[in-house]
Order: structure tokens, then sequence, then C-alpha cells
């Protein structure tokens, strides 16, 4: 199962993430979540202190490591470089576990500006191609908005494109935006969870908004998530309610699969 879960910011899409990602690990199952957002709150969704986090060093920041696997020296950084780096060992080597879920913190490219061609992107691009393609875990991503590290030819291996929504105009927009960038991957199919929704009228107003084909499930605001959040916890430990309609969405996604 690969699921690539995308949002604007404070739409809740990392405790999505992480819920869905402890979800599987309580089954069993071998599960990576890579975080692909700049503002890299997985880590701490899904269990790991401001300590452990504080001591992993994002693949983006490895200069050492980027220079060896693109071929890009002191002199060549940003110029000449290997756009197939070996990848397949990164993951085995850099993921760090907590409840049962491996984390791989991807980082962000500071330089380049959108779309930026340098060794930082290629190798990010690489490892999210070898999670999508040749590994047999879980791999769940919580991206930015943007698409920008997923090819055409690693979008189609995809079992979810998944947009957590709230209600609200600017999250319905960011919902367009996601459907336009995985068109051009090649992805006609996104789903949508609802989050924080409070009332029978969130609920109308998304499904008047959203195809209920499209639409997977709602999520209700739940004060005991916010509490976690304060708390620098995992919501999965603290709110029964939000896991219970989190595991209906998940139900909702293996169903689909088959």
């Amino acid at each position: 199962m690969k699921i690539a879960i995308t949002g604007k910011g404070g739409v809740g899409k990392t405790t999505v993430a992480a819920i869905l990602a402890r979800l599987y690990a309580d089954e069993g199952r071998k599960v990576l979540a890579a975080d692909v957002d700049p503002d890299a709150n997985l880590g701490m969704a899904l269990g790991f202190s401001p300590e452990e986090l504080e001591a992993i060093t994002p693949i983006s920041k490895m200069r050492e490591l980027i220079a060896e696997r693109t071929g890009a020296g002191a002199e060549t950084f940003g110029k000449f470089f290997k756009i197939n780096p070996k990848v397949d060992d990164i993951p085995d080597m850099l993921a760090k576990e907590k409840n049962g879920v491996k984390l791989l913190v991807m980082g962000t490219i500071e330089t380049g500006g959108s779309g930026c061609v340098c060794p930082e992107h290629v190798l990010l691009k690489q490892v999210i191609s070898h999670l999508i393609i040749r590994r047999e875990d879980v791999v769940i991503l919580d991206m930015e908005a943007g698409l920008e590290h997923l090819g055409r030819g690693t979008a189609g291996d995809m079992d979810q494109f998944i947009v957590v929504i709230e209600p609200g105009e600017r999250s319905i927009q960011t919902y367009h935006k996601v459907v336009q960038l995985a068109a051009d991957l090649g992805i006609r199919d996104v789903r949508v969870v609802a989050n924080k929704v409070r009332s029978q009228d969130d609920e109308d107003y998304i499904r008047s908004r959203i195809p209920e084909k499209d639409l997977l499930g709602f999520v209700h605001y739940e004060p005991d998530v916010a509490e976690a959040d304060r708390a620098g916890k995992s919501p999965y430990d603290y709110s029964e309610k939000t896991v219970a309609e989190i595991r209906a969405i998940k139900a909702r996604i293996e169903q689909d699969r088959n």
C-alpha cells in the first residue's frame, strides 16, 4: 500500500498520516512514513520526542551523502551530477523507528526555487521513487500541497492520492490545485478526507463541493487531538474517536484497492 497525503498547512494532514501509519503498524505491517513536508511535523505525530527529532538530520541537509551519491563535488555542486544516484540502501540506513513505524525525514530544498533541478532534489526524488516502486513496506508520504517530488513514472504506482481538507473555501481550492497537479502526472483519482468537521452544516458543505465518489470520509474536530499537539504527543494515543474515524477511512481505502 502506497499512500500520498497532501493538503494546505494547518488542515491536519499530518494527523491523518500519522494515525494511518500507526494503524498499519499495529497490524504487524512494515510501515515507512516519509515526511516530505517542509514543516516536518510527522515525527512528533508518530510519537518521537523532541530530543529524538532534534537528532535527525533531513536527507536534503546531508551534503556529504548527496555529493557522494550524485557525484556533485565542491567544484561541480549544482552543475554536473548523476540523475539516477544509488538510493536503495538509504531508507534502512537513515530511517528511525518509533511505535512500529520507520520515519524518514526528507527535508526541503531552500535554493533554486520551485522545480529546482539540483542534486538535493534529484536525490530526494529518487528516494521517493524507490519507496514507491521497489519496497514492500506500507509507505505513507506526508507531503506539502505541491507534488514536485513525484514523477510521472512513480505517481502511477501510488495506491491513493489523498487531500486532507477542512470546511472552507481556501481548503477546497487547494484540493482543486492538487487535482490539477495529479492530472499532470497522469493521476485521475484524487480522494478527500474532510478533517476538523464540527457540525452537520460542515458535512453538507463538503458534500456540496466534493464528488461523493472521491470522499473517503469525515474526521470530526476533537479537543483531544489539540491536546496531543500541545503536549507534543501522538494523537493516536490521545483520541480514540479520531482513531476510530481514521480506521474507517483506512477500511475504505483498502476496499477501493480491492
